[in-house]
Formats: C-alpha cells, structure tokens, sequence
C-alpha cells in the first residue's frame, strides 16, 4: 500500500486513524522554500510511493486558494493544520532557504510537536545550515541517511510493504539521485 498525502483527510479521521493504528502512523511533513517545490515533489512523491504518508503543500487545496487571494491569515492556519497533523517534519535546506520566511515559522511552530529532521539538497554541507535546524536531531544529508531514516520508521511500526521500492543509495535510478548527494564525504 501507498502512502497517502493525508491534507485530504479531515483531522478528525487522522486522529482516529492514529489511535487505531497506535504508534504506527507516521506522517512527514515537507518544510522547503517556495523555489524548491519541484526538488520537494520528488521527495515527496518518493515517500509516498514506498508507503509513508506526507503532508506537502502543492498537494494542500486550501493553501493554495488562500495563497492565490493573498491572505495571509489562512496560509498561515492551512500551514499549522498540515503540521499538526504530522508526526515528523523534513525541513529541507538549500541555497533558498536562507531567503525563506515561512521555513523558520514552519520549524519554530511544529519543534516540539513534530520529530524535526534536516534534509540537505545537493551542494549543501551541514556547516551551511541555518542556525533555526543546527539542534535538529536528525539531519539527513545523503541518500544513506534517507534510508537509514526510513529504515528507522520501519522499526517504529511503520508498514512498509513493499521494501523493494525503496532504492539503495548508490542506484543510478534512485529518483533523488539528482537533488540528494549518494554519500557523503566526511
């Protein structure tokens, strides 16, 4: 099965879903800056394919009528809505991120409500990352940690039933192989 891009279940049917699945549900929440979306579709597209349920904001309706009519006010209550509705958050760090004023929000409002993780786009190195996400206790910054976290998820429950779907980090056909470093050097 799937992962699902859960903005559109209600949070009621994802409270219900959690109590019945206990500690099983997992849901990541996708941080970036508007000028990577198209790099965060891929990651999120990747998890859901492999059967781990995001919440990615392309994907959110009301966010982006409220982005459309400029109003600011319900951008920013779609926002905590998809926050609170995730377990994880992978904010995701590139040269744009330094320039993002929603990002820092997004870190700063789900810190202690999500499990705050750091994923570097290619070119970045930990040194770079922005003061708000160097205390994060999860940086992912190859393809290597990718897989070592979504192994971690397996071991806390999460169903992935098709583990063949989740690419080794040194398969040229890994669809991040373009945006994610395959290891990196220390």
């Amino acid at each position: 099965m799937a992962g699902r891009n859960l903005i559109s279940e209600s949070y009621s049917e994802i409270t219900m879903q959690a109590r019945k699945m206990r500690q099983d549900f997992v849901c990541i929440f996708i941080s970036h800056q508007r000028a990577d979306k198209d790099i965060c579709r891929k990651i999120a597209d990747y998890l859901i394919s492999i059967g781990i349920n995001v919440y990615f904001d392309e994907y959110d309706q009301d966010l982006r009528l409220a982005s459309e009519t400029n109003n600011p006010k319900a951008v920013t209550a779609a926002i905590l809505k998809g926050i609170k509705k995730s377990t994880h958050m992978l904010c995701v760090v590139s040269p744009n991120t330094l320039d993002s004023k929603w990002v820092p929000f997004e870190v700063g409002f789900g810190y202690d409500k999500t499990q705050l993780g750091v994923l570097l786009l290619k070119g970045i190195k930990k040194e770079q990352l922005p003061a708000y996400v160097r205390a994060a206790p999860l940086i992912v910054a190859d393809l290597i940690d990718l897989n070592s976290f979504i192994e971690q998820l397996s071991y806390k429950g999460v169903i992935l039933e098709n583990r063949s779907l989740i690419k080794k980090y040194d398969d040229s056909s890994h669809p991040l192989a373009n945006v994610m470093e395959k290891a990196m050097v220390i």
